[in-house]
């Protein structure tokens, strides 16, 4: 009985060492293949960075219409531009001007300061100064208000703090009369509004989430496609046929002459295989990928932590995260692949699932303000739980434990996942007529 459990480790093990060996020579002499393991995520996790480099948003090019050349009117446009996040790109003259520049995204907003502005102030009568922004782009919206708000705030409090001290009061007593009540502002996490931090450092894994995804669904997927499912049970069970003497890609991947057509033909019988020996061929057949995208979820986490200090404990936990993401996110491609027996299908429901999933995670928008339906949806995505445990760790710096049922949760899922795609397997070696679909 001894004797024989080693005999049955030892031909897991073969089943897994055979498995990585045939795709790592499928992957040699298919670039393209190997692009999606290596090259296309690595330029992906450094173009997303270089994207984030200027880590703030300065600068948004705004107009000014200034229809009353006062001394006032003049203060206003140099502390507009004076303040980081604006430029006053240009002073427009008509109301045409205006909307052609908004029109062409020249500018992103225009400050009209009407007519009279000076002289109402002076009268202590009311003086509006109208904000046109461009809100199709929230973004820049939202900081140009901001902007805009704090600067004409802070040309009020002067023009009324001067209207008090020209009465008598004491300049001290005028700015607290001005504004008896104010707020203390403060910013518990990305103080700095960093935008790495904000968005880079959460789009990288979205994106190899995605990558990950399509990887799954075609590395079992062309098995199906090019009716080799057969043929690679067989190598990784027995090690027949001997793929080693093979020098022509094709005759590993698809049929290309007549004669390759009558072997496959009397080769499509349904095989009775064995589950362990399936579990542990998937496993090797994924160990490139799992081996290229571990290396690059360091790069993503070397790439976000820098910027403060974070624990360890806090970067092994969102690593290991990570890292199950990504083994999930390979399952979840076969499992879809190998349901519908058809890598053309498979890869549209990886992009059904995958390609959204950032949008219903929460980072951009909140959680609480989906609806109810949304937020189920939401609630069966991966990536929401692991950009969770990602904000969590890395940006709020919160105690391990709180997200620790992540990381149980992540790595159930993907244990279940690996058991579902190996039966899915199982039952696609059992129906052979259907193998082809593209």
């Amino acid at each position: 009985m001894h004797l024989s459990e080693q005999k049955g480790q030892r031909g897991l093990i073969g089943a897994f060492v055979r498995s990585a060996a045939y795709e790592r020579r499928f992957l040699a002499k298919n670039p393209w293949d190997l692009s999606m393991v290596v090259w296309i995520p690595l330029a992906t996790v450094l173009l997303i960075w270089w994207i984030f480099s200027n880590i703030q948003i300065t600068d948004l090019p705004i107009g000014v219409m200034d229809n009353d050349r006062g001394p006032v009117a003049n203060t206003a446009v140099r502390y507009l531009e004076a303040n980081p996040n604006l430029t006053v790109k240009q002073l427009y003259h008509s109301p045409a001007a205006v909307e052609a520049a908004l029109l062409q995204r020249d500018v992103y907003a225009v400050v009209i300061i009407p007519e009279d502005f000076s002289r109402n102030i002076s009268s202590s009568k009311p003086a509006p100064i109208v904000l046109q922004v461009n809100a199709q782009y929230g973004t820049h919206s939202g900081i140009i208000q901001t902007s805009v708000q704090s600067v004409i705030g802070t040309l009020s409090a002067g023009v009324e703090i001067q209207r008090l001290v020209k009465k008598g009061m004491a300049p001290s007593q005028a700015a607290i009369a001005y504004s008896p009540i104010g707020i203390q502002r403060i910013s518990l996490f990305n103080a700095a509004t960093d935008y790495q931090q904000f968005l880079a450092s959460t789009v990288i894994p979205a994106l190899l989430h995605i990558l990950a995804m399509v990887i799954g669904a075609t590395t079992i997927g062309r098995e199906l496609r090019d009716k080799q499912m057969g043929r690679w049970y067989d190598f990784i069970d027995n090690g027949q046929p001997d793929l080693t003497n093979i020098q022509n890609n094709k005759a590993i991947t698809a049929p290309t002459s007549s004669e390759d057509d009558k072997t496959f033909a009397a080769d499509n019988k349904p095989r009775k295989a064995s589950v362990s020996v399936l579990l542990f061929g998937l496993l090797g057949k994924y160990f490139w990928p799992m081996l290229a995208y571990s290396l690059w979820s360091v790069l993503a986490l070397w790439l976000a932590t820098p910027q403060q200090a974070v624990a360890i404990s806090s970067i092994i936990a969102t690593y290991i995260g990570l890292v199950i993401l990504m083994m999930l996110s390979f399952w979840l491609g076969a499992i879809f692949t190998l349901t519908s027996f058809s890598l053309r299908m498979g890869l549209s429901s990886t992009g059904f699932i995958s390609a959204p999933s950032y949008a219903f995670a929460g980072v951009t928008f909140p959680y609480i303000a989906i609806s109810e339906n949304a937020q189920h949806w939401s609630d069966a995505l991966p990536l929401t739980h692991y950009l969770k445990l990602h904000i969590a760790q890395l940006q709020m710096q919160a105690p391990v434990a709180i997200s620790l049922s992540i990381v149980y949760g992540l790595a159930l899922a993907t244990v279940i996942a690996m058991f579902i795609a190996t039966l899915l397997s199982k039952r696609a070696l059992a129906h052979p007529e259907r193998w082809g679909a593209r």
